[in-house]
């Protein structure tokens, strides 16, 4: 089971788009996706109380730091994947995740305010690494990119994250009308009408690059996977809970 976080201490960096994205695409190729949904705004949960989603996909919300072990140790054998939608802070719950999980994820728009957010997630990232003398899987994910012009501001952030020497994902997300349409219905790439929302195919094939850069980050060719720094604490517990019923 591969854990993936989505981390910004800024709200509205593109981490919910993201998740969605990422989960959709997954269970569009056939893996049983969980997201659990961290965010006090709860809007992946409502997604999937009023979407089109698929049987594989589950949401989890309400999810604190005293019950994300627990979630992850009853998902296990269940899922292939569980995707993580932090809320906008650095605080313990977002600690707890990262030092969860496989790949944690940074959003960032094109902007300095989101730069600084990721730069806080980023400082907690070396604070975990130092005390646990262990290496966390991350990137920065690039988000709302305009895909004609290239800002002033996106090559300063740019610039940053290359002086900072921190890894970027390949694919950005572009900022697409269908990645904004899809909260509106409770929609999925594929359930959007083409006549109605422009350049969907194109929508549908960053997405899917996104999710193939995702999946390498995850599995580096020649090497393991390298599990968070947390995970032997989360799975050492000799409980055992009860299996996770996915929707039909």
């Amino acid at each position: 089971m591969a854990i993936v976080s989505l981390a910004n201490a800024k709200g509205g960096a593109g981490k919910t788009t993201a998740a969605l994205l990422l989960a959709s695409e997954l269970v569009r190729r056939g893996d049983r996706v969980a997201v659990l949904d961290c965010d006090q705004l709860a809007c992946m949960a409502d997604w999937f109380r009023h979407g089109r989603s698929d049987s594989n996909l589950s949401v989890i919300s309400g999810v604190t730091t005293t019950t994300l072990s627990d979630h992850l140790r009853r998902l296990r054998g269940c899922v292939e994947h569980v995707v993580i939608d932090l809320s906008g802070a650095a605080d313990v719950l977002v600690a707890l995740a990262i030092g969860l999980s496989d790949l944690t994820l940074i959003p960032v728009q094109g902007c300095v305010m989101d730069a600084r957010g990721a730069t806080q997630v980023l400082e907690l990232i070396r604070y975990i690494e130092n005390n646990a003398h262990a290496n966390i899987n991350h990137a920065v994910l690039l988000t709302r990119v305009n895909a004609i012009v290239t800002t002033r501001a996106m090559r300063k952030v740019k610039l940053m994250l290359a002086e900072c020497k921190i890894r970027l994902v390949d694919t950005p997300l572009v900022e697409r009308t269908a990645f904004r349409e899809l909260f509106e219905q409770g929609d999925t790439l594929y359930s959007l009408d083409a006549a109605r929302v422009s350049n969907l195919a194109k929508a549908q094939a960053n997405a899917r690059a996104f999710a193939d850069d995702v999946l390498r980050l995850l599995n580096p060719a020649g090497e393991a996977m390298r599990h968070g720094p947390f995970s032997s604490m989360c799975y050492r517990s000799e409980r055992t809970a009860d299996p996770v019923v996915l929707p039909a």
